[in-house]
């Protein structure tokens, strides 16, 4: 009888059988930091209340919604800019689903990870309106996963430098744009600088399981870089591409 009364006066729905709930929150968050966000570490908030409330602390992931449901919680944001900017390098932004977000030349100077939190890429919409350049500039090794992403004229992402990968997204553009104005991804890596910090890890684009859609080519390159590894699926109304842009 003892016994059940002090179960059930565990904080946060906690169970004496499992070891990994004898461990306090610093060191439990630090475990999930090295998950995957999406599904590993989504996944884990379903388990309790209080792997809940650590695997959604604003330290592992920011969130973008729009509305706000609460404009005081920490860590969430009403657009993709103000997250990009809040974020620390290495940080998560998880993107609500159901949303059409305005994302024009925003650039990402430090390593971090974008995913839309819906079950297909067509669940989150980033919109690069016309008159913009790109949607995304990415200057530092990063992720986008399970994304749409639309420019009306321009490029949806600018790849400048670092690693940039794409996973499960959708990338569309004008479907008979002027050859020089509208691209999916254009990678403008320039060969390496003696005194970068990006020497050792180099620059790279890898695009995995993601759809385009129209622009005059699918990905246009300069500098040192080239496609390698190119594997295409043709559907009716796009194509699926596999690919890595690398150094000559």
């Amino acid at each position: 009888m003892a016994k059940r009364l002090r179960a059930a006066a565990l904080p946060w729905g906690e169970s004496l059988g499992s070891p990994a709930n004898g461990l306090d929150d610093g060191c439990l968050m630090h475990i999930f930091s090295f998950l995957s966000p999406i599904p590993d570490r989504y996944n884990t908030a379903l388990v309790c209340h209080r792997w809940r409330f650590l695997a959604c602390h604003p330290r592992l992931w920011l969130r973008v919604e729009r509305p706000l449901r609460n404009v005081t919680e920490p860590g969430v944001y009403a657009n993709l800019e103000a997250a990009v900017s809040a974020a620390r390098p290495g940080d998560t932004i998880l993107i609500a689903a159901g949303g059409n977000y305005v994302a024009s030349n925003i650039q990402i100077k430090k390593p971090l990870c974008i995913i839309g939190s819906g079950v297909l890429p067509d669940d989150t919409v980033l919109t690069c309106s016309r008159g913009s350049e790109n949607a995304l500039e990415l200057l530092s090794t990063c992720k986008i996963a399970n994304l749409t992403i639309r420019a009306e004229l321009g490029c949806c992402l600018l790849h400048r430098s670092g690693k940039l990968t794409i996973e499960e997204c959708l990338l569309q553009c004008e479907q008979n744009p002027m050859d020089y104005l509208s691209f999916p991804i254009i990678s403008t890596a320039i060969e390496y600088d003696a005194f970068s910090p990006l020497k050792e890890q180099g620059h790279g684009v890898t695009v995995v399981r993601t759809r385009i859609e129209g622009g005059a080519k699918a990905v246009r390159t300069n500098g040192t870089l080239s496609l390698q590894r190119v594997r295409a699926i043709y559907a009716r109304r796009s194509v699926f591409f596999w690919f890595e842009v690398g150094e000559k």
